[in-house]
Order: structure tokens, then C-alpha cells, then sequence
């Protein structure tokens, strides 16, 4: 078994729940492995430290234990996902110069962003196996693993909410 780190956030059914009763019931409800934070109105982030054969057993049983113990809750993000320089600096152990530097005078086969502006976010997934592949970066397997899973469900999240017209005119364009 492996541990992963990771984050589950989640808005709530309705502004005024009781928080204390969110976090007996997440405790109650499996999510021991969990620091909730339950700061912001309407929502509740959970950072889970869970140990499972794979990433994708650890985040899909985390959110399965979340949404029967709070019912009506929606998950929003899973993270670690979209990520700025300084993110994979912190996350590989070196400077936030080292990744800009990188990046600037690298091959071409850089990810592309996800989004360009302030910040300039990239997939995790998509920045560490550039930096195995390309830049010879040790990374962590069940890090590489959990990248990849967070982004996986955070892109299914995405396209839940698409327009399923829509959806299909884009793949048509872009096959």
C-alpha cells in the first residue's frame, strides 16, 4: 500500500449547514484520514492523507465516503492538479528560477498551459512527466500517479457539466 496526499473540495446543499455537524459526520463517515476545513460559507475542503493500492482507489473511495456522508454535496476540484511554477518548484524540491529556467530555455515539448495570464497554470500531470521524460527529473511513481488521477477527475467534473452538443461538435473539430 501507498500513502497519497491529496484534496477533496466540495460545496455543501445549502450556506447554512452546521459545520460542526459536517465534520462529525465526514469523522463518522470514514473521512478520519482527513483535516477538514470548513472556513468558507457553503463549502468544506478535506486534505486526506489515505493509503490504498492506487491513486485512483485512494481519491474515488475519499469521494464516495464525502458524498455518503453529506448528502446533496457536489465535488468541485481534486488537487494537486492545476498548477503554477512555483507549485512544481515546491512539489519537485527546487527553486521556482530552476522550473522558470526550464521552461524558457527547454525543447519545445513543454506542456502547454491550461490557462496563460496570472497566473499561468499548467496540469501537474503534464509538467512532471515533462520533467521525467524531457529533463530527466526523478519523480515519485505514486506522485506521477496521483497527477494524473486528479487531473482524469477533475477533466470527467468538466465534462459532466458540457454540453453534450457541444461536446461532441468539439471532438468532431478537433479529431
Amino acid at each position: 500500500m501507498t500513502t497519497y496526499e491529496f484534496t477533496l473540495r466540495f460545496a455543501l446543499p445549502s450556506t447554512g449547514t452546521d459545520m460542526d455537524a459536517v465534520a462529525d459526520a465526514l469523522y463518522g463517515g470514514g473521512c478520519d484520514d482527513a483535516l477538514v476545513g470548513i472556513g468558507r460559507p457553503g463549502s468544506v475542503a478535506l486534505d486526506f492523507t489515505r493509503a490504498a493500492n492506487s491513486a485512483r482507489e485512494a481519491v474515488m473511495g475519499a469521494i464516495s465516503d464525502v458524498t455518503r456522508a453529506l448528502p446533496g454535496s457536489t465535488l468541485t476540484e481534486v488537487a494537486p492538479d492545476l498548477v503554477g511554477i512555483t507549485d512544481v518548484a515546491d512539489i519537485v524540491g527546487c527553486t521556482r528560477q530552476n522550473i522558470r529556467q526550464l521552461m524558457a530555455f527547454g525543447s519545445s515539448r513543454v506542456p502547454a498551459p491550461v490557462r496563460e495570464g496570472r497566473p499561468t497554470l499548467w496540469h501537474l500531470s503534464s509538467i512532471l512527466n515533462w520533467l521525467v521524460e524531457e529533463k530527466r527529473y526523478q519523480v515519485a511513481a505514486a506522485l506521477l500517479d496521483l497527477a494524473e488521477t486528479t487531473m482524469r477527475v477533475n477533466l470527467a467534473l468538466s465534462a459532466i457539466q458540457a454540453e453534450p452538443d457541444l461536446e461532441d461538435d468539439l471532438r468532431a473539430l478537433l479529431a
